[in-house]
């Protein structure tokens, strides 16, 4: 693994704030505009108006972004943001509860630290990205930097250590340090302690000195920090190895946690046209063996109950919305052919997925489908149901109007993020969800020396 070191975060100072459940929010883009106004309205100094500022009437070009560098200036002059005296790493618990495999719920914590990683390109080191970013973001995210000076929320990187030998180190050297904790809107718990021991910190930067990381989150971010690097250095003339802009503020998770989980990410999307079921059977041809459930949109669940219970990358649902038929969908060996044909270049492993399958065989190939708005992406069958009957909108939607068609599709597994990274190939965005998301909030990374 590239370099890991320990930092001095700015924080927010409780001594100044009622409960850090207040001013932490989850990371920009899955916020929508009403969940916006109601972490607006929840503290004036909550981390919002940072990470995600809202347009106000009268507002100049990118006004946004300088009005959220001035709440940055003025919580630190008021005390609210305070620098930590002291270097350290950051060991970060999320406690939630999930399904367990007999339906009930099972609380799990996700064990990982904070600490700054420095940056390297994508495909010329030991940080291997796993999905594919779309150019808005980044721009978005670079104009913040900016602004801002500073990491405004980590990225989330994950590492191999079969034993959890890292993560162990840490929680060790945990024993006399007094935690802070915040509670988000999901019930996740949120649990930070600051690791300023030498000797935990040294030894756990060598234990992960040979590791590599594989991006799970922020790939924008961190191709964003790559470029925001290359501005200050550009500009200043040079810069030196140990300035903060070579670094990048990550959560680190080791591979073999028992509390990484990762969900899928379906898919809502507009601007095609709209077919019956029997039409989009005839188009995905051969390739796909088929079969239509009955109850309408409502089939929703069992379709992606049947998708979980096969636990098949191949087995996906696709949405007619011509005559509101959920399509069973199975790819075989003749989708695989064709997949090698018009994906040759990737790898099996690539081929395979049940993202890629969607995408590259059955949108671009089999439907002909590649001009249309970017998807939404949503990761609750629920939420899939309320957008197709035009009862919610996510927070990075884009087009207007109905959505003409869904699909229903299982997540990449840590496994074949591995696998692909190390191939130097990119799936699809958002073929991951990494639950829960880290908060915004906890801890800042200053840019400037």
């Amino acid at each position: 693994m590239p370099e890991v070191t320990p930092f001095a975060a700015l924080r927010y100072n409780l001594d100044h704030i009622r409960s850090l459940s207040e001013v932490v929010a989850p990371p920009y883009d899955v916020i929508d505009a009403e969940y916006q106004e109601v972490l607006y309205k929840r503290h004036p100094s909550n981390v919002i108006r940072v990470i995600l500022n809202r347009e106000e009437p009268g507002d100049e070009i990118d006004e946004t972004y300088s009005r959220a560098a001035g709440f940055v200036q003025q919580w630190i002059s008021e005390g609210v943001l305070k620098q930590d005296d002291e270097p350290g790493f950051y060991l970060y618990h999320q406690t939630f509860a999930i399904s367990g495999e007999s339906g009930d719920q099972e609380s799990v914590t996700r064990r990982g630290f904070m600490g700054r990683v420095r940056l390297e390109p994508f495909g010329k080191g030991n940080i291997h990205p796993h999905e594919e970013t779309h150019p808005k973001a980044k721009v978005d995210r670079l104009k913040l930097m900016k602004a801002t000076e500073q990491n405004n929320s980590p990225i989330f990187g994950l590492y191999p250590d079969n034993d959890n030998a890292v993560i162990e180190c840490l929680e060790a050297a945990k024993a006399d340090v007094t935690p802070i904790e915040a509670t988000d809107d999901a019930g996740v718990v949120h649990t930070v302690w600051p690791i300023t021991d030498p000797d935990a910190v040294t030894k756990a930067s060598q234990l992960l000195a040979d590791k590599p990381m594989f991006v799970a989150d922020g790939h924008h971010r961190y191709e964003t920090a790559c470029d925001y690097r290359d501005f200050v250095a550009e500009q200043a003339g040079g810069i030196a190895p140990d300035h903060p802009v070579n670094f990048v503020m990550t959560m680190l998770v080791g591979m073999n946690d028992p509390g990484l989980v990762v969900l899928p990410t379906h898919r809502l999307i507009r601007g095609i046209r709209p077919m019956r079921s029997e039409e989009l059977i005839k188009r995905l041809g051969n390739g796909f063996n088929c079969e239509t459930l009955s109850g309408g949109l409502s089939a929703a669940d069992d379709a992606w109950t049947r998708i979980q219970l096969a636990d098949r990358q191949s087995l996906m649902a696709l949405y007619a919305v011509g005559d509101e038929t959920w399509v069973m969908v199975n790819a075989n060996e003749n989708a695989m052919a064709r997949m090698a044909e018009i994906a040759g270049d990737q790898s099996e492993t690539w081929r395979s997925l049940g993202v890629s399958l969607l995408h590259k065989l059955v949108l671009e190939d089999c439907l002909g489908e590649s001009g249309h708005p970017k998807p939404t992406y949503i990761h609750d069958v629920a939420d899939v149901v309320a957008g197709l009957k035009g009862e919610s909108q996510a927070a990075e939607s884009e087009g207007d109007g109905d959505y003409t068609f869904a699909a229903l599709v299982m997540p990449a597994t840590v496994s074949d993020i591995e696998q692909i990274s190390l191939n130097h190939e990119r799936m699809p965005a958002k073929s991951t969800y990494f639950y829960p998301k880290l908060l915004s909030g906890l801890a800042f990374h200053r840019l400037t020396p």
